[in-house]
């Protein structure tokens, strides 16, 4: 085998590959010779066909064979014996190869950058901690007792906001009946906001038999398109308006959850509360982190891997409408802003990657487990296609492995870090990092 480097330019790599005609030839004689030993043809005891008849019928694949196997097996130890790691599956160009040929073909990829970590500890990060207050427990206590409370009818009663009405409804387009515009018997409370806008508001005030006339205008957006924008009448008959019996939040009020008592429902809910304050702070002390690495890394990224992260973000973020020199010029400006991020996310990708690599992180099969059976859940009645998925895929497994893999190595670098804690609100635990920096540039 005969290597050529015929380019190195940055990160980009391509060879010359040659294998002699003879190396080949000997490897596809001992492919036929093995296969003479199996084959069974009609005429012929097992293992006496002749050569000549087995290379006129098998000669042509296995040649193929051997020439995929040779380009295999040189691909491999190119990169070995010089060391490169490719960023991306290499171009092989074969520009000559057949009976009695050499096998000629060029090898091109990008590899993955040189460059060493920044040391973590010299990095100090500001961790944003918000206690759980007792009103947020009682927000929540009162949620879940809305969420429990029984609609009594009364007679007689004028409708307010809370309050639950039965009705039955008609609605009209320019005077006649439109599809799914009708129904009977539903239970719509006044102020819960299930209806568009306007419709509710127009109860108000109403009693047990009345029929109400309600306008309203479908939104511009609204999801079904033949009404979206229209102006519509409602015929809505109240048959029934129900007052939301008191929800009493006590110990039996708690045992309703399985719980003793209702202190034991209120520790429960400020653990939830608290673990969702933990997630929000995290999320943060990560962001810091990663503007932090990006800061202080500068090194060249592989173009085939940027070009991927842009066509990804463009799909995400559903780009690429639009017609007419304009729209053009703003795609491109777009465009250049996309690339931008998706240098700064391939750079942290291959950072945290390298970073892992060199600590040895490793991602366990029970942990890509729970993730499939998370996945599954997700999708009620489907679990089991969704696990046979993932059992035959893996590259989808891979997937899920990824942010795994970056979760563990993000870990521990916020161990090495130097963090210190800064009480805050809620509010400002919530609040987007971003407004700050649009405020402070005004």
């Amino acid at each position: 085998m005969n290597v050529t480097e015929t380019a190195a330019d940055g990160l980009k790599r391509e060879f010359l590959i040659t294998i002699g005609a003879a190396d080949i030839d000997a490897e596809v004689q001992v492919k036929l010779k093995d296969l003479s030993t199996k084959i069974k043809m009609p005429g012929f005891r097992p293992g006496k066909v002749p050569a000549s008849l087995i290379a006129k019928t098998h000669g042509e694949a296995v040649l193929g064979e051997v020439l995929q196997q040779k380009v295999n097996e040189s691909i491999q130890s190119t990169l070995t014996e010089k060391n490169l790691r490719p960023a991306t599956e290499p171009k092989v160009d074969v520009t000559k190869a057949g009976k009695g040929e050499d096998l000629e073909f060029k090898l091109s990829f990008e590899i993955l950058p040189e460059f060493e970590p920044a040391d973590v500890k010299e990095i100090t990060l500001e961790k944003l901690v918000a206690p759980v207050s007792d009103e947020e427990v009682d927000t929540m206590l009162k949620g879940f007792a809305d969420q429990r409370k029984n609609f009594v009818a009364e007679e007689g009663r004028t409708a307010k906001e809370g309050d639950a009405l039965t009705i039955d409804f008609v609605g009209r387009l320019d005077g006649e009946v439109f599809e799914g515009g009708s129904a009977d018997g539903v239970d719509l409370e006044i102020g819960s906001g299930r209806f568009i806008p306007g419709f509710e508001e127009q109860l108000m005030g109403a009693k047990a038999g009345d029929i109400v006339k309600v306008n309203v205008t479908f939104p511009a957006d609204y999801g079904a398109k033949e009404l979206a924008g229209k102006d519509a009448v409602f015929d809505v008959e109240v048959k029934e308006v129900k007052v939301a019996a008191e929800v009493v939040i006590d110990d039996e009020f708690a045992k309703g959850f399985g719980l003793d008592d209702l202190e034991a429902l209120k520790k429960a809910m400020r653990e939830q509360i608290e673990r969702q304050h933990d997630a929000l702070s995290r999320q943060r002390l990560k962001r810091d982190l990663l503007d932090a690495l990006a800061a202080r890394h500068d090194f060249e990224v592989p173009e085939s891997l940027v070009t991927v992260e842009v066509q990804q973000i463009t799909r995400q973020l559903g780009e690429g409408e639009g017609e007419g020199e304009e729209n053009e010029a703003v795609s491109e400006e777009k465009q250049a802003e996309l690339r931008d991020i998706a240098v700064r996310r391939v750079r942290l990708g291959l950072l945290l990657a390298e970073v892992g690599r060199r600590a040895n992180v490793q991602v366990k099969p029970e942990e890509v487990n729970r993730a499939i059976m998370e996945e599954a859940r997700r999708w009620p009645g489907q679990e089991r296609e969704v696990i046979e998925f993932f059992s035959k895929n893996e590259q989808a497994r891979a997937q899920l492995r990824a942010p795994i893999y970056e979760e563990k190595v993000v870990d521990l670098m916020l161990g090495e870090a130097n963090t210190t804690e800064r009480e805050v609100s809620l509010e400002e635990l919530q609040k987007d990092p971003d407004e700050d920096a649009e405020s402070a540039a005004a």
